[in-house]
């Protein structure tokens, strides 16, 4: 059937498609996505879609509803159940098929999504295949002649598991005490598969699959969902702590002191072990990463390279440069020999190994890829983004000593600070990241920026 484009550019994003159930999703309007998705894939040579889903109360009907349109379409679907996204990656990248993960990762429970690959994990985005299914969706799908493609069902958690674990060295781990908030999303079904050949003791917080988030918002990058893993781990004397977010492709590290560890300082450490195994190799980073980063890769012999935020062009640097290692600020980790995709869990796993490697506490390991403060990203909303951008780099052009415009605005200055602006592509918002040598820089930068910004 044909929709309004209005209709289907609320729901068909940058980088996947997302709505709410019942009001922009339904099941006949995920079918057509499976169908048109399919046409795409089987263009492409493909001859079968794994599909993976969360612990939704919707995500089995419409990753169903999806299977009914790719097989109308005549391609076959191997139905992983319930998965995290990097399992779904894992799926994709073994089997060789293009990929449909059902998840809204930390959104609200009335939501749900879908994010595409195509085969080996590869990014399905706007200019890789979105815009073509959302056109088909306005339009009307065509239908196929051929005969119809086949179900099946396919258990892959525990060769995840295993994977994942083969891509770290781990045999010399001591034991470690550790504490895991799922967040009641899918760390609850893929922590215990991975961790339990570890010399680990977990320490379980919200593992009961639940995609009502009865406790908190499956968003570790807002501090206020981090408060209960804290606690746990100061009350458990825990080594560490980590949360994942809802379809735990996400992970966010807390030290034996609840305090959180920076997603910057898991880049460097990660990327340190990285470049130990790899001398000399390319590694990502994105403009909003601590400079804690690239200098640390530079010293290492390695070659930072910068992108801008979102995982296309993140995934795209590490194809075209063949960067062994590629991190976000918002605690998205890419790794080669993950097919290039992200895996909080493999983030995770480096960061167990490196403190089980030596005897120091979690926040001593990290003192040194911590070298700078840093405001996290603070979100104004604001009328007009480019006419307050505008007024912040002319109240700052006598002191800035560059300024570049490879995602919004980022501007250093002569003492060795820097921030950077950016318009959000799906809110009326304005994104400001400020780093300096001290908190008190920091602070000072935020309050005279903000006033601008807000005025």
């Amino acid at each position: 059937m044909a929709r309004s484009a209005e209709s289907v550019s609320a729901v068909v994003k940058a980088y996947d498609v997302r709505g709410v159930v019942g009001e922009q999703l339904d099941a006949g309007f995920v079918r057509d996505v499976g169908a048109s998705f399919a046409r795409l894939m089987r263009d492409g040579g493909a001859t079968r879609i794994v599909i993976g889903h969360d612990m939704r109360e919707s995500s089995p009907q419409l990753s169903q509803a999806f299977a009914a349109g790719v097989t109308a379409q005549g391609l076959d679907v191997v139905h992983i159940g319930l998965a995290s996204t990097d399992q779904l990656y894992f799926a994709s990248g073994i089997l060789k098929a293009p990929g449909a993960m059902f998840t809204a990762s930390h959104n609200p429970a009335r939501y749900n999504g879908i994010k595409l690959c195509r085969a080996g994990a590869k990014p399905v985005g706007q200019e890789t295949g979105l815009a073509t299914i959302a056109a088909e969706l306005v339009a009307g799908v065509p239908d196929f002649d051929g005969a119809p493609g086949t179900v099946s069902e396919r258990d892959v958690l525990a060769d995840y598991a295993a994977f994942v674990r083969s891509r770290v060295e781990l045999s010399a781990m001591r034991p470690l005490k550790v504490a895991v908030d799922a967040g009641n999303g899918m760390g609850g079904h893929t922590v215990p598969a991975v961790f339990g050949a570890l010399p680990i003791d977990l320490v379980p917080l919200y593992f009961e699959l639940d995609g009502t988030f009865p406790n908190h918002e499956a968003n570790p990058l807002d501090p206020a969902n981090l408060v209960d893993l804290q606690k746990l781990v100061r009350e458990s004397g825990a080594d560490l702590g980590l949360a994942f977010d809802g379809d735990a492709d996400r992970c966010f590290v807390v030290d034996e002191r609840g305090e959180p560890v920076t997603p910057s300082a898991v880049t460097a450490l990660v990327a340190a072990r990285e470049l130990a195994k790899e001398p000399g190799s390319t590694i990502i980073h994105n403009l909003i990463t601590s400079r804690a980063v690239p200098e640390l890769v530079a010293e290492l012999g390695g070659k930072p390279v910068r992108t801008r935020v979102g995982h296309s062009f993140i995934k795209q640097q590490m194809a075209e440069t063949g960067a062994v290692f590629g991190g976000e600020h918002s605690a998205h980790y890419y790794f080669r020999d993950f097919w290039g995709a992200d895996s909080g869990m493999l983030a995770a796993l480096h960061v167990l190994a490196a403190l089980a490697g030596q005897d120091r506490p979690l926040s001593e390991l990290m003192a040194g890829y911590d070298r700078y403060a840093a405001s996290g990203e603070i979100n104004s909303t604001v009328a007009d983004a480019a006419e307050r951008t505008a007024a912040v780099l002319e109240a700052f052009g006598d002191r800035a000593e560059s300024v570049d415009r490879l995602d919004g605005v980022t501007v250093d200055l002569a003492d060795g600070a820097w921030f950077n602006l950016r318009a959000s592509n799906t809110e009326p918002l304005l994104r400001l990241n400020v780093e300096a040598r001290t908190a008190e820089q920091v602070d000072a930068l935020v309050r005279e920026i903000l006033a601008i910004v807000r005025a």
